[in-house]
């Protein structure tokens, strides 16, 4: 899934500026990215401060092969839109090699869901033949799950997980940054309650879950030990956890920023993160949760068991579901 960037959705205010960019994205629209980066640099020099069009700019240059260029454009972009609603950051990793963040911005995650909304489900069901949800109750099943007084679908997007996974829970839980994707799951009316959050910034639960499901969402996150932590200390005793990701290669980084934006987990950084987090029982099996380009995309599905004790962690986040 890509951010579409196109300059028309975001114009500059500069009619003499946007004209250059429309100009631009036709020559891109031919594959002439050295003339389109050309002619949107001259854009810019009408509107320097437009974080769009040196996004944008970012994009042509790479088109052209010219990644060393394109890496200035997005650090401008940067420079101009810290919330980085266009995921710079992002691209900037994949072109320098460079760690610049441990998690993608909330409000770039915010902005793709919120455009990719209105055609996910089809998309992601239809074009990339997506099974998450059944993986996800087939290894629950594998676990010995039955069923669950309270549950949480971390990440629930547009609300794929809530159909299989609704007549086996008395209450069910949905959490999303994306509004667009809340709206979506609210008409299916499988929930007992949605809440708009960052998943990466959530408050301990203090009632806690019995379920904490998150069906291919953690590949949005990178890093995972926040939100692992978070949910060891929101799930109740003998509560499960259950999850999907894409695999990356051991030997390799333990966490992998793909082309696609998308990460990668090793079998060993998640075993890893889930016995020091307390938890027990940890399974994990591959499995191909969506396609890509014609391609699977190797993965893992985990579940895991809720610690012994309960532990005291602290979360500094700003979002909380109350009980």
């Amino acid at each position: 899934m890509k951010f579409q960037m196109g300059t028309a959705r975001y114009p500059s205010g500069d009619p003499a500026a946007d004209r250059r960019a429309e100009y631009a994205e036709a020559l891109a629209a031919v594959s002439d990215f050295t003339a389109a980066a050309e002619t949107l640099a001259g854009a810019l020099s009408l509107a320097p401060h437009w974080a769009a069009g040196w996004y944008r700019l970012g994009e042509l240059h790479l088109g052209a092969g010219a990644p060393g260029e394109a890496a200035p454009a997005w650090r401008r972009a940067l420079e101009l839109d810290p919330a980085d609603r266009f995921g710079a950051r992002l691209q900037l990793e994949l072109v320098t090699g460079e760690r610049v963040a441990d998690t993608p911005p909330p409000a770039f995650v915010e902005a793709l869901f919120d455009q990719y909304a209105p055609r996910f489900d089809t998309a992601l069901v239809d074009g990339l033949g997506y099974r998450g949800p059944h993986i996800l109750m087939e290894a629950l099943d594998g676990a010995g799950f039955a069923e669950a007084a309270r549950a949480l679908d971390l990440g629930c997007g547009t609300g794929l997980m809530a159909a299989p996974l609704r007549h086996r829970c008395a209450v069910l839980e949905g959490v999303d940054l994306s509004a667009g994707m809340l709206e979506i799951a609210a008409r299916r009316g499988l929930y007992d309650r949605l809440v708009k959050a960052d998943i990466a910034a959530l408050s301990l639960d203090e009632t806690g879950f019995d379920l904490i499901v998150a069906a291919d969402v953690f590949a949005y996150l990178g890093a995972l030990e926040a939100v692992i932590a978070w949910c060891a200390g929101s799930l109740r005793p003998e509560g499960r956890l259950a999850f999907t990701v894409e695999s990356q290669v051991e030997g390799g980084a333990p966490v992998l920023l793909r082309e696609s934006r998308r990460y990668a987990h090793s079998r060993s950084y998640l075993q890893d993160l889930l016995d020091r987090a307390g938890f027990d029982a940890v399974r994990i099996t591959p499995c191909v949760v969506r396609r890509d380009r014609g391609a699977d995309i190797d993965s893992f599905v985990v579940t895991a068991g809720k610690p012994a004790a309960r532990r005291a962690l602290e979360s500094d986040g700003e979002a909380e579901i109350p009980a």
